[in-house]
Protein backbone atom coordinates (compact mmCIF):
# COMPACT_ATOMS: atom_id res chain seq x y z
CA UNK A 1 0.00 0.00 0.00
CA UNK A 2 1.00 3.20 -0.72
CA UNK A 3 0.86 5.93 1.99
CA UNK A 4 0.11 9.72 1.46
CA UNK A 5 3.13 12.12 0.90
CA UNK A 6 4.77 13.09 3.68
CA UNK A 7 6.99 16.26 4.08
CA UNK A 8 11.06 15.08 5.20
CA UNK A 9 13.55 17.30 5.40
CA UNK A 10 12.42 19.79 2.75
CA UNK A 11 11.46 16.97 0.35
CA UNK A 12 8.11 14.98 -0.48
CA UNK A 13 8.76 11.42 -0.51
CA UNK A 14 6.51 8.55 -0.95
CA UNK A 15 6.17 5.83 2.25
CA UNK A 16 5.18 2.42 1.39
CA UNK A 17 3.23 0.46 4.24
CA UNK A 18 3.47 -2.93 3.66
CA UNK A 19 -0.65 -5.23 3.56
CA UNK A 20 0.87 -8.67 3.21
CA UNK A 21 4.57 -10.26 3.15
CA UNK A 22 4.78 -13.51 1.83
CA UNK A 23 8.10 -15.32 3.84
CA UNK A 24 10.03 -17.49 1.11
CA UNK A 25 11.52 -19.67 3.89
CA UNK A 26 11.06 -22.22 6.64
CA UNK A 27 12.17 -23.45 9.93
CA UNK A 28 13.81 -20.95 12.64
CA UNK A 29 14.44 -18.08 9.78
CA UNK A 30 10.42 -17.87 8.91
CA UNK A 31 9.28 -17.60 12.55
CA UNK A 32 11.94 -15.05 13.17
CA UNK A 33 10.64 -13.27 9.77
CA UNK A 34 7.17 -13.55 11.31
CA UNK A 35 7.51 -12.30 14.92
CA UNK A 36 9.24 -8.52 13.10
CA UNK A 37 6.52 -8.22 10.65
CA UNK A 38 3.82 -9.14 13.38
CA UNK A 39 5.36 -5.88 15.93
CA UNK A 40 5.12 -3.42 12.51
CA UNK A 41 1.33 -4.98 12.35
CA UNK A 42 2.05 -6.47 9.26
CA UNK A 43 -0.24 -10.07 7.92
CA UNK A 44 2.41 -12.67 7.09
CA UNK A 45 1.77 -15.89 4.35
CA UNK A 46 3.68 -18.85 4.83
CA UNK A 47 4.49 -21.47 2.47
CA UNK A 48 5.31 -24.44 2.94
CA UNK A 49 5.82 -28.55 1.54
CA UNK A 50 4.14 -31.55 2.62
CA UNK A 51 7.07 -32.33 4.86
CA UNK A 52 6.63 -29.17 6.79
CA UNK A 53 2.83 -29.36 7.15
CA UNK A 54 3.28 -29.08 10.85
CA UNK A 55 5.72 -26.50 11.22
CA UNK A 56 5.57 -24.04 13.86
CA UNK A 57 5.91 -20.98 11.39
CA UNK A 58 2.54 -22.14 9.45
CA UNK A 59 1.10 -21.80 12.82
CA UNK A 60 2.43 -18.01 13.29
CA UNK A 61 1.10 -17.02 9.81
CA UNK A 62 -1.91 -14.98 9.23
CA UNK A 63 -2.52 -17.39 5.79
CA UNK A 64 -0.71 -20.53 4.65
CA UNK A 65 -0.01 -22.46 1.37
CA UNK A 66 1.50 -25.30 0.36
CA UNK A 67 3.72 -25.82 -2.57
CA UNK A 68 3.25 -29.30 -2.14
CA UNK A 69 6.12 -32.58 -1.64
CA UNK A 70 9.07 -33.67 -3.34
CA UNK A 71 12.26 -31.90 -3.16
CA UNK A 72 13.33 -28.52 -2.29
CA UNK A 73 13.73 -28.05 -5.99
CA UNK A 74 9.81 -28.83 -6.19
CA UNK A 75 8.67 -26.20 -3.84
CA UNK A 76 11.36 -24.00 -1.57
CA UNK A 77 13.28 -23.82 -4.68
CA UNK A 78 10.50 -23.58 -7.12
CA UNK A 79 10.52 -19.80 -8.49
CA UNK A 80 6.90 -20.25 -10.45
CA UNK A 81 5.11 -21.91 -7.72
CA UNK A 82 5.98 -19.06 -5.27
CA UNK A 83 5.48 -16.63 -7.54
CA UNK A 84 1.95 -18.02 -8.11
CA UNK A 85 1.01 -17.93 -4.92
CA UNK A 86 1.76 -14.71 -4.46
CA UNK A 87 -0.29 -13.30 -7.20
CA UNK A 88 -3.41 -15.11 -6.01
CA UNK A 89 -2.99 -13.96 -2.50
CA UNK A 90 -2.10 -10.35 -3.60
CA UNK A 91 1.07 -10.40 -1.82
CA UNK A 92 2.98 -6.79 -2.25
CA UNK A 93 6.24 -7.92 -0.16
CA UNK A 94 8.41 -11.15 0.44
CA UNK A 95 11.00 -11.59 2.82
CA UNK A 96 13.84 -14.49 1.59
CA UNK A 97 15.02 -15.42 4.93
CA UNK A 98 18.74 -17.43 4.55
CA UNK A 99 19.48 -20.40 2.48
CA UNK A 100 16.78 -21.21 -0.34
CA UNK A 101 16.37 -18.31 -2.55
CA UNK A 102 17.63 -15.68 -0.35
CA UNK A 103 20.69 -14.72 -2.58
CA UNK A 104 19.36 -15.54 -6.05
CA UNK A 105 19.48 -12.52 -8.62
CA UNK A 106 17.15 -14.43 -10.59
CA UNK A 107 14.50 -14.34 -8.01
CA UNK A 108 14.95 -10.89 -6.63
CA UNK A 109 14.14 -9.86 -10.09
CA UNK A 110 11.47 -12.20 -10.98
CA UNK A 111 9.66 -10.97 -7.96
CA UNK A 112 10.20 -7.30 -8.19
CA UNK A 113 8.67 -7.57 -12.06
CA UNK A 114 5.12 -8.57 -11.03
CA UNK A 115 5.33 -5.42 -8.64
CA UNK A 116 6.00 -6.90 -5.31
CA UNK A 117 8.93 -4.93 -2.93
CA UNK A 118 11.76 -7.50 -2.14
CA UNK A 119 13.28 -7.46 1.33
CA UNK A 120 16.32 -7.21 0.56
CA UNK A 121 19.13 -5.78 -2.01
CA UNK A 122 18.34 -5.26 -5.75
CA UNK A 123 18.88 -8.18 -7.62
CA UNK A 124 22.32 -6.23 -9.53
CA UNK A 125 24.09 -6.28 -6.03
CA UNK A 126 23.40 -9.58 -5.38
CA UNK A 127 24.61 -10.65 -8.88
CA UNK A 128 27.71 -8.70 -8.33
CA UNK A 129 28.53 -10.20 -4.80
CA UNK A 130 26.84 -13.39 -5.22
CA UNK A 131 29.41 -14.27 -7.95
CA UNK A 132 32.76 -14.33 -5.95
CA UNK A 133 35.40 -13.68 -8.42
CA UNK A 134 33.37 -10.36 -9.19
CA UNK A 135 33.30 -10.21 -5.26
CA UNK A 136 36.67 -10.09 -4.86
CA UNK A 137 37.51 -7.76 -7.65
CA UNK A 138 35.34 -5.11 -6.06
CA UNK A 139 36.64 -5.38 -2.86
CA UNK A 140 40.23 -4.53 -3.92
CA UNK A 141 38.76 -2.14 -6.11
CA UNK A 142 38.02 0.05 -2.53
CA UNK A 143 40.74 -1.37 -0.91
CA UNK A 144 40.00 -4.45 0.56
CA UNK A 145 42.80 -6.77 0.91
CA UNK A 146 42.10 -9.87 -0.55
CA UNK A 147 44.00 -13.18 -0.96
CA UNK A 148 45.48 -14.96 -4.36
CA UNK A 149 43.39 -16.51 -6.54
CA UNK A 150 42.68 -17.32 -10.26
CA UNK A 151 40.85 -14.69 -12.46
CA UNK A 152 38.07 -16.84 -14.10
CA UNK A 153 36.89 -20.39 -13.35
CA UNK A 154 38.74 -23.41 -13.21
CA UNK A 155 38.06 -27.45 -14.22
CA UNK A 156 39.73 -30.18 -13.23
CA UNK A 157 42.38 -30.50 -16.37
CA UNK A 158 46.41 -29.42 -16.61
CA UNK A 159 45.67 -26.06 -16.60
CA UNK A 160 44.66 -25.70 -12.68
CA UNK A 161 48.23 -26.81 -12.12
CA UNK A 162 49.61 -23.91 -13.66
CA UNK A 163 47.14 -21.67 -11.73
CA UNK A 164 47.65 -22.83 -8.68
CA UNK A 165 51.41 -23.51 -9.16
CA UNK A 166 51.40 -19.43 -9.50
CA UNK A 167 49.11 -18.94 -6.37
CA UNK A 168 51.19 -21.34 -4.44
CA UNK A 169 50.25 -24.25 -2.03
CA UNK A 170 48.06 -25.06 -0.13
CA UNK A 171 45.50 -24.00 -2.44
CA UNK A 172 41.14 -23.87 -1.48
CA UNK A 173 38.48 -24.94 -3.87
CA UNK A 174 35.90 -22.59 -3.58
CA UNK A 175 32.55 -22.87 -5.38
CA UNK A 176 31.91 -19.40 -7.20
CA UNK A 177 28.37 -19.21 -6.57
CA UNK A 178 26.59 -19.33 -3.10
CA UNK A 179 28.06 -18.93 0.29
CA UNK A 180 27.77 -20.95 3.87
CA UNK A 181 30.96 -22.62 3.63
CA UNK A 182 29.30 -25.31 1.03
CA UNK A 183 31.74 -26.53 -1.75
CA UNK A 184 35.16 -25.60 -0.16
CA UNK A 185 37.96 -28.30 -0.77
CA UNK A 186 41.51 -27.75 0.00
CA UNK A 187 45.07 -28.89 -1.65
CA UNK A 188 47.92 -28.85 0.22
CA UNK A 189 49.69 -30.49 -2.96
CA UNK A 190 49.55 -31.27 -6.88
CA UNK A 191 48.37 -34.84 -6.08
CA UNK A 192 45.53 -33.24 -4.19
CA UNK A 193 44.31 -30.90 -6.43
CA UNK A 194 42.24 -32.31 -9.38
CA UNK A 195 40.40 -34.51 -6.48
CA UNK A 196 39.67 -31.53 -5.01
CA UNK A 197 38.36 -29.08 -7.92
CA UNK A 198 36.30 -32.27 -8.77
CA UNK A 199 34.77 -32.49 -5.55
CA UNK A 200 34.18 -29.28 -5.03
CA UNK A 201 32.30 -28.61 -8.41
CA UNK A 202 30.06 -31.91 -7.20
CA UNK A 203 29.21 -29.98 -4.08
CA UNK A 204 28.46 -26.62 -5.68
CA UNK A 205 26.19 -28.31 -8.35
CA UNK A 206 24.26 -29.84 -5.35
CA UNK A 207 24.28 -26.61 -3.51
CA UNK A 208 23.82 -24.07 -5.61
CA UNK A 209 22.87 -25.31 -8.65
CA UNK A 210 26.22 -24.09 -10.41
CA UNK A 211 29.36 -26.06 -10.38
CA UNK A 212 31.42 -23.83 -11.57
CA UNK A 213 34.91 -22.79 -9.08
CA UNK A 214 38.08 -20.97 -8.76
CA UNK A 215 41.24 -21.37 -6.71
CA UNK A 216 42.35 -18.93 -4.00
CA UNK A 217 45.49 -19.20 -1.58
CA UNK A 218 44.76 -21.51 1.45
CA UNK A 219 44.81 -19.04 4.68
CA UNK A 220 45.70 -21.94 7.52
CA UNK A 221 44.25 -21.62 10.93
CA UNK A 222 43.02 -17.75 10.71
CA UNK A 223 39.97 -16.40 12.76
CA UNK A 224 36.64 -16.15 10.81
CA UNK A 225 35.12 -12.62 11.13
CA UNK A 226 32.33 -10.66 9.62
CA UNK A 227 31.18 -7.34 9.65
CA UNK A 228 27.53 -6.98 9.41
CA UNK A 229 26.30 -3.82 7.64
CA UNK A 230 22.66 -2.47 7.00
CA UNK A 231 22.09 0.63 4.17
CA UNK A 232 19.01 2.36 3.05
CA UNK A 233 17.81 3.73 0.02
CA UNK A 234 18.79 7.07 0.89
CA UNK A 235 22.42 6.22 0.90
CA UNK A 236 23.19 5.70 4.08
CA UNK A 237 24.87 3.21 5.62
CA UNK A 238 25.83 1.82 8.38
CA UNK A 239 27.96 -1.35 9.84
CA UNK A 240 26.92 -2.74 13.39
CA UNK A 241 30.46 -4.62 14.30
CA UNK A 242 31.31 -7.76 13.66
CA UNK A 243 30.78 -11.22 14.57
CA UNK A 244 33.53 -14.03 15.69
CA UNK A 245 32.59 -17.29 13.76
CA UNK A 246 35.41 -19.43 14.12
CA UNK A 247 34.30 -22.33 16.15
CA UNK A 248 33.74 -24.38 12.63
CA UNK A 249 33.08 -27.74 10.91
CA UNK A 250 33.39 -28.58 7.03
CA UNK A 251 33.67 -24.71 6.56
CA UNK A 252 30.16 -24.23 8.58
CA UNK A 253 29.94 -22.27 11.73
CA UNK A 254 28.50 -23.78 14.80
CA UNK A 255 29.55 -20.80 17.49
CA UNK A 256 29.15 -17.23 16.83
CA UNK A 257 30.14 -14.39 19.19
CA UNK A 258 29.98 -10.56 19.18
CA UNK A 259 32.68 -8.82 19.51
CA UNK A 260 35.79 -10.29 18.85
CA UNK A 261 38.39 -10.47 21.63
CA UNK A 262 40.90 -10.27 18.66
CA UNK A 263 39.99 -7.07 16.62
CA UNK A 264 40.63 -4.00 18.28
CA UNK A 265 38.18 -0.52 18.48
CA UNK A 266 40.36 1.21 15.31
CA UNK A 267 40.86 -2.13 13.40
CA UNK A 268 36.82 -2.54 13.99
CA UNK A 269 36.68 1.26 12.58
CA UNK A 270 39.03 0.38 9.47
CA UNK A 271 37.10 -2.36 7.61
CA UNK A 272 33.73 -1.19 8.67
CA UNK A 273 34.80 1.83 6.58
CA UNK A 274 36.15 -0.25 3.87
CA UNK A 275 32.81 -2.80 3.88
CA UNK A 276 30.38 0.54 3.81
CA UNK A 277 32.48 1.26 0.57
CA UNK A 278 32.09 -1.81 -1.17
CA UNK A 279 28.34 -1.61 -0.35
CA UNK A 280 28.16 1.72 -1.32
CA UNK A 281 30.17 0.57 -5.15
CA UNK A 282 27.13 -1.64 -5.85
CA UNK A 283 24.33 0.97 -4.42
CA UNK A 284 23.46 -1.76 -1.81
CA UNK A 285 20.35 -1.46 0.07
CA UNK A 286 19.29 -3.30 3.48
CA UNK A 287 21.40 -5.67 5.56
CA UNK A 288 24.56 -7.83 4.41
CA UNK A 289 27.61 -8.97 5.85
CA UNK A 290 30.98 -9.32 4.23
CA UNK A 291 33.07 -11.89 5.79
CA UNK A 292 36.46 -11.87 6.48
CA UNK A 293 39.32 -14.18 7.56
CA UNK A 294 41.67 -12.77 9.89
CA UNK A 295 45.38 -13.52 10.80
CA UNK A 296 48.35 -12.16 12.08
CA UNK A 297 46.67 -8.64 12.52
CA UNK A 298 45.33 -8.99 8.91
CA UNK A 299 42.28 -9.07 7.21
CA UNK A 300 41.51 -11.19 3.98
CA UNK A 301 38.39 -10.74 2.28
CA UNK A 302 36.50 -14.26 1.96
CA UNK A 303 32.85 -12.98 0.10
CA UNK A 304 29.18 -11.06 0.95
CA UNK A 305 26.00 -12.98 2.01
CA UNK A 306 23.69 -10.70 0.47
CA UNK A 307 20.96 -11.28 3.05
CA UNK A 308 20.27 -11.78 6.89
CA UNK A 309 22.61 -13.88 8.25
CA UNK A 310 21.94 -16.98 10.69
CA UNK A 311 23.89 -15.38 13.44
CA UNK A 312 22.28 -12.04 12.88
CA UNK A 313 21.16 -12.13 16.55
CA UNK A 314 24.54 -12.07 18.54
CA UNK A 315 24.44 -8.38 16.72
CA UNK A 316 21.07 -7.46 17.66
CA UNK A 317 21.62 -8.73 21.55
CA UNK A 318 24.80 -6.16 21.80
CA UNK A 319 24.08 -2.69 19.88
CA UNK A 320 19.85 -3.48 20.59
CA UNK A 321 18.96 -2.72 16.92
CA UNK A 322 16.51 -5.21 15.50
CA UNK A 323 17.88 -6.20 12.37
CA UNK A 324 14.91 -7.98 10.50
CA UNK A 325 12.41 -5.30 11.63
CA UNK A 326 14.93 -2.80 10.51
CA UNK A 327 15.23 -4.43 6.78
CA UNK A 328 11.26 -4.41 6.78
CA UNK A 329 11.37 -0.66 7.21
CA UNK A 330 14.22 0.16 4.88
CA UNK A 331 12.29 -2.06 1.90
CA UNK A 332 9.02 0.21 2.69
CA UNK A 333 11.49 3.24 2.00
CA UNK A 334 12.30 4.64 5.35
CA UNK A 335 16.21 5.68 6.56
CA UNK A 336 17.51 3.68 8.65
CA UNK A 337 16.91 4.14 12.33
CA UNK A 338 19.96 4.80 13.66
CA UNK A 339 23.38 6.38 12.53
CA UNK A 340 26.82 4.88 12.94
CA UNK A 341 27.71 7.10 15.90
CA UNK A 342 24.78 6.09 17.31
CA UNK A 343 25.92 2.10 17.70
CA UNK A 344 26.96 1.42 20.52
CA UNK A 345 28.84 -1.96 21.69
CA UNK A 346 27.29 -3.61 25.31
CA UNK A 347 28.52 -6.24 26.32
CA UNK A 348 29.20 -9.85 25.04
CA UNK A 349 26.78 -12.28 23.36
CA UNK A 350 27.46 -15.52 22.25
CA UNK A 351 25.33 -17.68 19.95
CA UNK A 352 25.30 -21.96 19.89
CA UNK A 353 23.44 -23.54 16.97
CA UNK A 354 21.57 -26.49 18.04
CA UNK A 355 21.43 -28.81 15.24
CA UNK A 356 19.61 -32.23 14.46
CA UNK A 357 23.20 -33.78 14.07
CA UNK A 358 25.26 -36.51 15.77
CA UNK A 359 28.86 -35.17 16.51
CA UNK A 360 29.56 -39.06 17.38
CA UNK A 361 29.38 -39.53 13.99
CA UNK A 362 31.50 -36.94 12.12
CA UNK A 363 28.21 -34.58 12.61
CA UNK A 364 25.85 -36.50 10.64
CA UNK A 365 22.71 -35.16 9.90
CA UNK A 366 19.86 -36.82 11.73
CA UNK A 367 16.01 -36.75 11.44
CA UNK A 368 12.97 -37.58 13.86
CA UNK A 369 10.40 -36.85 16.54
CA UNK A 370 10.90 -34.43 19.03
CA UNK A 371 9.29 -36.25 22.23
CA UNK A 372 10.23 -33.44 24.86
CA UNK A 373 11.44 -29.82 24.87
CA UNK A 374 12.47 -27.91 27.88
CA UNK A 375 13.25 -24.63 26.77
CA UNK A 376 16.30 -22.34 29.06
CA UNK A 377 15.82 -18.85 30.53
CA UNK A 378 16.52 -16.47 32.85
CA UNK A 379 18.07 -13.25 32.02
CA UNK A 380 19.90 -12.58 28.49
CA UNK A 381 18.68 -15.86 27.29
CA UNK A 382 17.28 -16.25 24.11
CA UNK A 383 16.35 -19.16 21.79
CA UNK A 384 14.78 -18.74 18.65
CA UNK A 385 13.45 -22.05 17.29
CA UNK A 386 10.87 -24.04 15.15
CA UNK A 387 10.41 -26.46 17.36
CA UNK A 388 7.53 -27.69 19.90
CA UNK A 389 7.18 -31.14 21.55
CA UNK A 390 5.80 -33.86 19.12
CA UNK A 391 7.06 -32.15 16.36
CA UNK A 392 8.60 -34.39 13.77
CA UNK A 393 12.07 -32.97 12.16
CA UNK A 394 11.79 -33.46 7.78
CA UNK A 395 14.83 -35.56 6.86
CA UNK A 396 15.35 -33.41 3.89
CA UNK A 397 16.47 -30.01 4.67
CA UNK A 398 19.20 -28.41 6.64
CA UNK A 399 19.67 -29.34 10.16
CA UNK A 400 19.84 -26.36 12.32
CA UNK A 401 17.32 -26.57 14.88
CA UNK A 402 17.64 -23.34 16.32
CA UNK A 403 19.97 -20.48 18.15
CA UNK A 404 20.59 -20.39 21.76
CA UNK A 405 21.90 -16.71 22.37
CA UNK A 406 23.04 -15.38 25.50
CA UNK A 407 24.27 -12.26 26.53
CA UNK A 408 26.80 -11.28 29.25
CA UNK A 409 27.93 -7.91 30.45
CA UNK A 410 31.68 -9.79 29.86
CA UNK A 411 32.57 -12.21 27.90
CA UNK A 412 33.53 -14.31 30.57
CA UNK A 413 29.93 -14.00 32.35
CA UNK A 414 28.26 -14.74 29.24
CA UNK A 415 30.45 -18.20 28.85
CA UNK A 416 29.12 -19.08 32.29
CA UNK A 417 25.37 -17.94 31.68
CA UNK A 418 25.95 -20.31 27.60
CA UNK A 419 26.97 -22.75 29.47
CA UNK A 420 24.24 -23.45 32.11
CA UNK A 421 21.50 -22.45 29.67
CA UNK A 422 22.46 -25.41 26.92
CA UNK A 423 23.07 -27.55 30.11
CA UNK A 424 19.46 -26.71 30.75
CA UNK A 425 17.90 -27.02 27.25
CA UNK A 426 16.96 -30.52 26.78
CA UNK A 427 15.63 -31.70 23.45
CA UNK A 428 14.77 -35.58 23.24
CA UNK A 429 13.83 -37.79 20.90
CA UNK A 430 16.93 -37.20 18.55
CA UNK A 431 20.45 -37.18 18.21
CA UNK A 432 21.89 -32.94 19.15
CA UNK A 433 24.84 -31.32 18.88
CA UNK A 434 24.39 -30.49 22.55
CA UNK A 435 26.91 -32.06 24.20
CA UNK A 436 29.46 -30.64 21.69
CA UNK A 437 28.46 -27.16 22.96
CA UNK A 438 28.80 -27.93 26.35
CA UNK A 439 32.51 -29.33 25.84
CA UNK A 440 33.57 -26.72 23.71
CA UNK A 441 32.17 -23.73 26.33
CA UNK A 442 34.38 -25.73 29.40
CA UNK A 443 37.65 -25.93 27.02
CA UNK A 444 40.35 -23.46 28.57
CA UNK A 445 41.49 -22.42 25.04
CA UNK A 446 37.76 -20.83 24.71
CA UNK A 447 37.88 -19.54 27.36
CA UNK A 448 40.98 -17.32 26.65
CA UNK A 449 39.82 -16.06 23.12
CA UNK A 450 42.76 -18.25 21.42
CA UNK A 451 40.74 -19.98 18.77
CA UNK A 452 40.80 -20.24 15.06
CA UNK A 453 39.07 -22.44 12.07
CA UNK A 454 40.42 -25.52 12.71
CA UNK A 455 39.76 -25.44 16.76
CA UNK A 456 37.36 -28.41 16.53
CA UNK A 457 40.48 -30.76 15.85
CA UNK A 458 43.36 -28.82 17.32
CA UNK A 459 41.45 -29.52 20.31
CA UNK A 460 40.04 -33.10 20.08
CA UNK A 461 36.94 -32.16 20.80
CA UNK A 462 34.99 -35.06 18.96
CA UNK A 463 37.37 -37.53 20.80
CA UNK A 464 36.55 -35.93 24.19
CA UNK A 465 32.99 -35.98 23.65
CA UNK A 466 33.04 -39.96 22.30
CA UNK A 467 35.14 -41.14 25.28
CA UNK A 468 32.72 -39.07 27.28
CA UNK A 469 29.63 -40.65 25.83
CA UNK A 470 31.41 -44.33 26.40
CA UNK A 471 31.66 -43.42 29.87
CA UNK A 472 28.33 -42.86 30.25
CA UNK A 473 27.14 -45.79 28.31
CA UNK A 474 29.17 -48.30 30.44
CA UNK A 475 27.44 -46.95 33.83
CA UNK A 476 24.10 -46.76 32.51
CA UNK A 477 25.31 -50.81 31.85
CA UNK A 478 26.82 -51.04 35.31
CA UNK A 479 23.36 -49.49 36.80
CA UNK A 480 21.30 -52.09 34.89
CA UNK A 481 19.83 -49.20 32.50
CA UNK A 482 18.43 -52.13 30.87
CA UNK A 483 15.37 -52.28 33.37
CA UNK A 484 14.91 -48.60 33.67
CA UNK A 485 13.19 -45.58 31.47
CA UNK A 486 16.10 -44.84 29.54
CA UNK A 487 16.14 -43.01 26.14
CA UNK A 488 18.67 -43.61 23.88
CA UNK A 489 17.89 -42.08 20.21
CA UNK A 490 18.37 -43.83 17.33
CA UNK A 491 20.51 -42.41 15.06
CA UNK A 492 19.63 -42.57 11.75
CA UNK A 493 20.81 -40.45 8.52
CA UNK A 494 19.53 -37.61 6.74
CA UNK A 495 19.29 -37.67 2.51
CA UNK A 496 18.82 -34.06 2.33
CA UNK A 497 22.72 -33.59 0.65
CA UNK A 498 21.78 -36.42 -0.97
CA UNK A 499 18.42 -35.63 -3.15
CA UNK A 500 19.38 -32.31 -3.29
CA UNK A 501 22.60 -33.55 -5.69
CA UNK A 502 20.16 -36.42 -7.36
CA UNK A 503 17.87 -33.01 -8.38
CA UNK A 504 21.07 -30.66 -9.25
CA UNK A 505 22.54 -33.31 -11.62
CA UNK A 506 19.11 -34.24 -13.52
CA UNK A 507 18.72 -30.34 -13.97
CA UNK A 508 21.72 -29.69 -15.67
CA UNK A 509 22.28 -33.52 -17.15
Amino acid sequence: MIDKEKPFLGYSVITIVFDKLLIANRGEIAVRVIRAAKSLGIETVAIYSDQDKSSKHIQLADESVSLGGGPASKNYLNIEKIIEVAQVLNIDSLHPGYGFLSESSEFAHAITEQGITWVGPNSKSIKLLGDKITARDLAEKVGIPTTKGSDKPVQATEEAYEVAEKIGYPVIVKARAGGGGMGMQVAYAKEELLPAIEKSTKQSLAAFGNPEVFIEKYIENPRHIEIQFIADSKGNIVHLGERECSIQRRHQKLVEEATSVAITDEERKQIGGLVKKLAKEVQYVNAGTAEFLYKDGQFYFNEVNTRIQVEHPVTEMITGVDLVQEQLKVAMGNKLSFRQNEIKFNGHAIEMRINAEDPLTNFTPTFGTVRQLSIPGGPGVRFDTHLYSGYTIPRDYDSLLGKLIVWGRTRKESIVRAFHAVSELAIVGIPTNHAFHRVTLANKRFHSGDINTNFITEENIIPYIREAFNRRVAALFANQFMTRKVFLPIREQSNWKTTALAESVKRWS
